[in-house]
């Protein structure tokens, strides 16, 4: 068994199947791939009309709603020797297994290989960092996995991507976005609750910087993260949801005696602060900067920061235009 596309999905019924028919027709012999279906107590009739379809696959019927991290679950039965994490609206184009497969034999220590996200409106899905991975599209190597330990469920969903990935960077594998690596995600919008998402990105944030940073970057970076996660949830009227989230995730870390911070060069590869800093003053030296306008504040704004005011430079502003 070479590949196991893995799937949790919850109420997107149809939309699940039209996945599912693209992968039984991935341009792979049937022998070479198996797909797992997670389904998270749907009450549409998912577990029924996937058995109607019948297009063997093995399906996972679970008694609660786990999340995205639900995936774990699946993972228990893969046989493959590449596990693909897929949204139930998300698929692989073109030849990308293949060259997925291609990557892995090539670099020995490449444990995830990140597909490019493509949306309908053509627009690209990634995340913030280029070592994380995205939940919709990558492929990874199964004995990684197993080494490491799945998806964190206490997450549930948001940010369960930073926890796998800074472990699998922390055990020695590399997490890698390839550019012929191609997925459509679709972004159906049933059952994203734009609250709960919040919610949980404060909690779940807040948990993970708290859990795997090293000490001395715990506070700058939950505090950066916070005051930006407070500007998404003003802008979107979800103050009462960012609060809620803000207490359980502080009560989490009060309570949890669970800390496994990685290693200093680890956490240097995930927020490249030094190199940043490095690049930064090189820029500095070759075009005679004196000040910079940062145009986005992303999840990553932090090491700019710090590197504009460790080469003192003027910073004028932030200006993203969302916030």
């Amino acid at each position: 068994m070479l590949i196991t596309f893995l799937i949790s999905t919850y109420n997107r019924r149809e939309v699940l199947l039209q996945t599912l028919r693209r992968l039984v027709d991935c341009g792979l012999p049937r022998e070479q791939f198996e797909i797992i279906i997670v389904d998270n107590a749907s009450g549409d009739g998912t577990v029924d009309a996937i058995i109607e379809e019948n297009l063997g696959v093995r399906l996972i019927a679970l008694q609660r709603n786990k999340g995205p991290c639900a995936k774990n679950v699946g993972l228990a039965h893969a046989r493959g020797e590449f596990v693909i994490f897929l949204d139930d609206d998300s698929f692989p184009e073109g030849n990308s297994l293949q060259r997925m497969v291609a990557h892995f034999r090539r670099y020995e220590s490449l444990g995830a290989a990140v597909f490019t996200v493509t949306l309908p409106d053509g627009t690209r899905e990634c995340s913030a960092y280029p070592s994380v991975f995205i939940g919709c599209g990558t492929g990874f190597r199964r004995i990684a996995l197993e080494q490491v330990g799945g998806l964190p469920e206490d997450f549930f969903m948001q940010a369960e991507e930073y926890d796998l990935s800074l472990r699998l960077m922390d055990a020695g594998w590399d997490v890698r976005m390839f550019d012929d690596l191609h997925v459509t995600h679709l972004k159906t919008p049933t059952t994203r609750f734009s609250k709960r998402v919040t919610r949980l990105d404060v909690r779940n944030n807040l948990v993970l910087a708290s859990r795997h940073f090293p000490e001395k970057w715990v506070r700058p970076f939950a505090m950066d993260w916070m005051k930006r996660y407070y500007f998404i949830a003003a802008a979107k009227g979800h103050r009462t949801a960012y609060f809620a989230g803000l207490a359980q995730g502080i009560a989490r870390v009060i309570l949890s005696a669970k800390r496994n911070a990685i290693a200093d060069e680890t956490f240097e590869r995930f927020a490249m602060i030094d190199e940043i800093e490095r690049r930064l003053r090189h820029a500095q030296r070759q075009l005679n900067l004196r000040s910079v306008l940062f145009v986005d504040l992303g999840k990553n704004i932090l090491p700019f920061w710090m590197a504009a005011q460790a080469c003192n430079l003027n910073i004028i502003a932030i200006a993203d235009r969302n916030l």
